[in-house]
């Protein structure tokens, strides 16, 4: 038995069902070529759907993240400051100090932010504020919008396959359920034909 004889025997490829069926083999049932089309064109769905969703999906995150990344950068910039206290341990595992700056308009301002471990007092730190002079966290950088596309398209890759072979799982198992009922009741009709005949 060559290997496509046993594949046969376990489920029809595509050679040896096209060869069975153009010979007439009267154990193809009507279901058995239902279910090797379904098989076909959710394979074919598969092909084209997966790198399709997976392309769709990771590009419109990164468009979006790109698009915020800009919009953060336009409306936000650094400024010197001056740490005014010593670096505290707010146990967050990181480190928060007292800095102050002077904005463009001469206010004076005053917060508490994150800081490098053992940045001394009196050091100078970058700070990133907003238009009205806030205090904001760094923008979005590039390297995280790419990042964000990558795991977009790969979990939309993901879920069309998972989605097409739960399908596929779920034909098969209706169509098998209907053949083997339909074998029980074609056996049961058959059984009775024989037993007639036995002594």
């Amino acid at each position: 038995m060559d290997r496509e004889q046993r594949r046969g025997a376990h489920g029809l490829g595509i050679r040896t069902y096209m060869r069975q069926s153009a010979s007439g083999n009267p154990l193809l049932r009507r279901s058995d070529r239902v279910q090797f089309w379904v098989s076909v064109l959710l394979t074919a769905l598969l092909a084209v759907g997966l790198p399709a969703a997976s392309l769709i999906a990771g590009w419109a995150a990164y468009e979006s993240q790109m698009h915020t990344a800009q919009v953060q950068a336009a409306q936000r910039h650094q400024v010197t400051a001056r740490l005014t206290s010593g670096p505290m341990d707010m146990g967050t595992g990181g480190q928060f100090g007292r800095v102050r700056w002077t904005d463009e308009d001469g206010t004076e301002r005053t917060v508490v932010t994150r800081v490098e471990r053992g940045t001394p007092r009196g050091a100078n730190v970058k700070v990133w504020v907003d238009r009205q002079g806030d205090l904001v966290e760094a923008p979005l950088r590039p390297a995280v919008a790419r990042t964000t596309g990558w795991i977009a398209g790969s979990v939309s890759a993901g879920a069309v396959a998972l989605v097409v072979l739960n399908v596929h799982r779920g034909i098969v198992r209706a169509m098998d359920r209907r053949k083997h009922a339909r074998w029980a009741a074609e056996w049961d009709r058959l059984e009775t034909r024989w037993s007639r005949r036995l002594p």
